[in-house]
């Protein structure tokens, strides 16, 4: 069905989100490279994983089925220091921490950037792409339960970013077509207000004169 079901979330609450249709392929070809290490860590009987909420005690076998398995699971085998187990966990969370701020420095983003980033880029991109439908506040809706705000006014900070406001106003300046705007006898006073003086020097007298360039 497309949807990641996000289970004990922000404020250990359960929400439902979107798998992209672009992901789908390679994150195929992942889980079939995982299989098979499931399958070489289940040979050494080494194929465990720690259920949560005593799972483990009502379906005693379910620890070493390929159901339960980490979808991401550490490259190298721990110990469970509460078992003494010898298993493989999941991948450390800091590792894709590392990535993501290997990407944006390559990138030549300049700004700070985490892993919650990409969950702002979300919100922000949906609205960015919904932002001219009839209803804005449906868009708002549906980002609230993407990302699992209870309250609405959360959602809306992500309005205040796009810098268009809930009902996605525009500046007047933006509607006003490009060729009347060239045109205006008023950009020009504007532009030359703004332009920046020429440079200046020390004369022999002691005062600035204009260099012209």
């Amino acid at each position: 069905m497309h949807q990641i079901h996000v289970r004990d979330g922000k404020g250990f609450k359960d929400r439902l989100t979107m798998l992209p249709e672009a992901l789908i392929p390679a994150l195929r070809e992942h889980l079939q490279r995982i299989r098979l290490l499931f399958e070489q860590d289940l040979a050494a009987g080494l194929a465990s994983v720690d259920l949560p909420y005593a799972l483990d005690r009502k379906y005693p076998s379910a620890t070493s089925e390929w159901t339960w398995q980490y979808a991401f699971p550490s490259a190298n085998l721990s110990t469970d220091p509460r078992t003494g187990a010898r298993r493989r966990h999941h991948a450390d969370p800091s590792a894709l921490q590392r990535a993501v701020k290997s990407a944006a420095r390559l990138s030549g983003i300049t700004k700070h950037v985490s892993c919650h980033t990409l969950r702002h880029s979300f919100a922000t991109h949906l609205l960015e792409n919904g932002y001219q439908r009839s209803d804005p506040m449906g868009d708002i809706r549906t980002v609230q339960d993407l990302l699992g705000h209870r309250d609405v006014k959360t959602t809306m900070i992500y309005t205040h970013v796009l810098n268009r406001g809930g009902l996605a106003v525009r500046s007047p300046l933006d509607q006003i077509d490009g060729s009347d705007l060239h045109a205006s006898p008023a950009r020009s006073r504007i532009i030359d207000a703004a332009r920046p003086l020429p440079p200046t020097e020390a004369s022999p007298q002691g005062t600035l004169r204009t260099v012209a360039n």
